[in-house]
């Protein structure tokens, strides 16, 4: 399937989104906390979350540029929280840059993340909406904010257990994955007051495209080598249980490396092609893939527009990138 067409209008969205955030989101005093924070950002990134935001506002025909600094805040809880979960999983690239807490240190890199967090509902204030609406804008960001932790809370917590179900697993993904996309596709029909029924079709439509997403993301640790710039397999080898060592656990063919911490090209490669053997990784993008058809279900709610094929093509992007 070939994603030209949707690139490009990703990026006309993504160059909004890009001087966007050097307006709002400045370096200043004291310039080495704000490098930190920063870090990311400069890293690069798809901003397909806050270009989601602008997207949805125009399939809602609406003007973006009001509600342009949630967008934006969108994007800075997604990079407060990949600071964090860099500490906690004690990762070394991202972006195929060092991490936050490796090149600054785990102090720094938790200040950082808390000043970003703090940033986000800052730049809210700045929308151009109906003060109603607004509150419940905000009120939906902490209240996503909250679920994240949630679901990096289960993650972990599913590293101490020797067995994890499926349905547990998309309970974890929904929480600490979708709920952020979600509230990207539903913010904008949040603050421009739409009716009910459009909100909740949006948020639906996020919550199943980020479970798809987080699954295909799963499949990339193993199969996106050198692509990802991430670490190759840290998952497996951090011992998380995601859809794939699920159904492994299930036929008794967990690899040896799982949870070790460490190991050798060799020793990762034996374990990825036990994992295709068994049918562990085709089984997890099938149900992607499943998950991907569900949410461009829930945009029959909008009128047909060039905008909704945009948003039915970075769903399918979402279980389709090759990083």
């Amino acid at each position: 399937m070939s994603f030209n067409w949707l690139k490009d209008e990703i990026s006309k969205r993504s160059e909004i989104i890009e001087s966007a955030i050097k307006e709002l989101l400045p370096v200043k005093d004291p310039e080495g906390l704000y490098v930190a924070t920063r870090h990311l950002f400069k890293a690069g990134g798809k901003r397909l979350r806050p270009v989601l935001s602008l997207v949805v506002s125009e399939a809602l025909n609406r003007d973006y540029r009001k509600i342009l600094p949630s967008a934006v805040a969108i994007e800075t809880i997604h990079n407060f929280t990949l600071i964090h979960d860099d500490i906690m999983d004690q990762d070394e690239m991202r972006r195929g840059v060092k991490t936050v807490h490796n090149m600054w240190g785990e102090p720094v890199a938790i200040l950082a993340g808390d000043t970003l967090f703090s940033e986000a509902f800052y730049l809210m204030t700045f929308c151009d909406v109906d003060k109603e609406n607004l509150i419940r804008g905000v009120r939906t960001l902490a209240d996503v904010c909250v679920k994240i932790c949630e679901g990096q809370y289960l993650d972990m917590s599913f590293e101490e257990r020797e067995k994890v179900s499926e349905e547990e697993y998309i309970e974890m993904v929904t929480k600490k994955t979708s709920v952020l996309i979600a509230a990207s596709c539903a913010l904008p029909a949040i603050l421009f007051g739409e009716d009910e029924e459009v909100i909740q079709s949006l948020w639906d439509f996020g919550i199943y495209s980020g479970i798809g997403f987080q699954i295909h993301d799963d499949v990339l640790d193993l199969v996106g080598r050198d692509k990802t710039g991430k670490d190759w397999a840290s998952d497996i080898l951090e011992g998380k249980k995601t859809i794939i060592t699920i159904k492994a656990f299930e036929q008794g063919r967990l690899p040896e490396i799982f949870g070790k911490g460490k190991a050798s090209t060799e020793e990762i490669e034996d374990a990825v092609k036990i994992l295709e053997e068994i049918g562990a990784i085709s089984y997890a993008s099938n149900l992607a893939e499943k998950y991907i058809e569900m949410a461009k279900e829930k945009l029959n709610v909008l009128p047909n527009s060039n905008a909704k094929r945009v948003l039915e093509g970075i769903a399918d992007y979402f279980v389709k990138r090759e990083y």
